[in-house]
């Protein structure tokens, strides 16, 4: 659960879990990561730890935002489920062992679907819209990518760690890794208390970011755009030789035929660009060291029906 000033909703939030995590007869850890708050979150997240063993508290040197608090999260849990929450009881705990349940039926990633959110309108149309581009670019078509009440089995977050992207957007690459993803919909209930975190600039700014995490196609577009100049070029070239050759040549030609060398190079200035922009991309993905292939298990005529999974390094 990352928190960010939000001392005002903790004890209610932890009131509510408490009693989810007892009541689902497993063994359970709860794990904030103060994401830098500037509050009395961390004093309260403490007391939290102290009367309760299966409470961990992380805590970061200062504000590195929602994602990379997961990260840190990921990082310094140990359940073979790993449910993801926010802290602003918007997303019920109440509603953990739907996800819970769905996991053991076989998913390896489940998301909550909030059907009926309680949010402003620009916001709703806002994320309808970052669920579509996010669905198009990951090719795993979901309802609500933006929704944090999500659970992932330990492969697929170990995986996630492995990555150890520098901007990463948890679900989508989560829903790369996975084998079987399904949603469930989930109660969504307004704020109880302080402001959100997440407004229309944020919005953008992680859709750009996904854009360019898990798509190399504004650089493919380039190139597509340079072909595209070249073709409508040479279609204007044999154009003015024909009637060149009907009507002889004629005042106006030479205007026409400085069109036609222009665009010629502004094709060829569009291929360039792209064509530099395939080989950036290629590095791009070199560097991203994210993982080709994941064995998940052996399966042998032993008996040895399967092994641990470990990420590729």
């Amino acid at each position: 659960m990352p928190v960010y000033n939000e001392s005002a909703n903790l004890r209610a939030l932890w009131s509510r879990l408490e009693p989810v995590m007892t009541g689902l007869g497993r063994a359970c850890e709860a794990v904030f990561v103060d994401d830098g708050s500037a509050d009395d979150s961390l004093e309260i997240l403490r007391g939290f730890a102290a009367d309760d063993p299966r409470v961990k508290v992380v805590e970061l040197a200062r504000n590195f935002g929602q994602h990379s608090a997961l990260l840190a999260g990921f990082r310094n849990c140990s359940g073979d489920i790993v449910v993801t929450l926010d802290a602003d009881l918007q997303n019920p705990p109440e509603e953990i062992p739907k996800l819970v349940a769905a996991i053991d039926a076989g998913n390896d990633v489940v998301g909550g679907w909030r059907e009926e959110r309680q949010d402003r309108t620009y916001r709703r149309l806002a994320s309808r819209l970052h669920n579509r581009v996010t669905s198009a670019i990951v090719g795993v078509p979901m309802h609500d990518y933006g929704c944090m009440l999500r659970a992932y089995r330990r492969h697929i977050i170990d995986t996630v760690v492995e990555c150890d992207e520098k901007a990463a957007f948890v679900p989508a690459l989560a829903n790369t890794f996975a084998k079987r993803v399904t949603e469930i919909p989930v109660e969504h209930a307004e704020r109880a208390a302080g402001e959100s975190k997440y407004n229309l600039f944020s919005l953008a700014h992680l859709s750009l970011n996904l854009i360019t995490g898990f798509s190399m196609l504004p650089m493919r577009a380039l190139s597509l755009t340079g072909i595209g100049i070249f073709l409508l070029d040479a279609i204007f070239a044999m154009l003015l030789m024909a009637h060149r050759l009907i009507y002889g040549a004629q005042q106006e030609g030479a205007l026409w035929t400085l069109f036609a060398v222009l665009f010629f190079f502004i094709g060829l200035v569009f291929l360039a660009l792209g064509l530099i922009g395939e080989y950036v991309g290629r590095i791009y993905i070199e560097v991203r060291r994210r993982p080709t292939y994941i064995v998940r298990a052996v399966h042998r005529g032993d008996g040895d029906e399967h092994a641990t999974p470990r990420p590729p390094g």
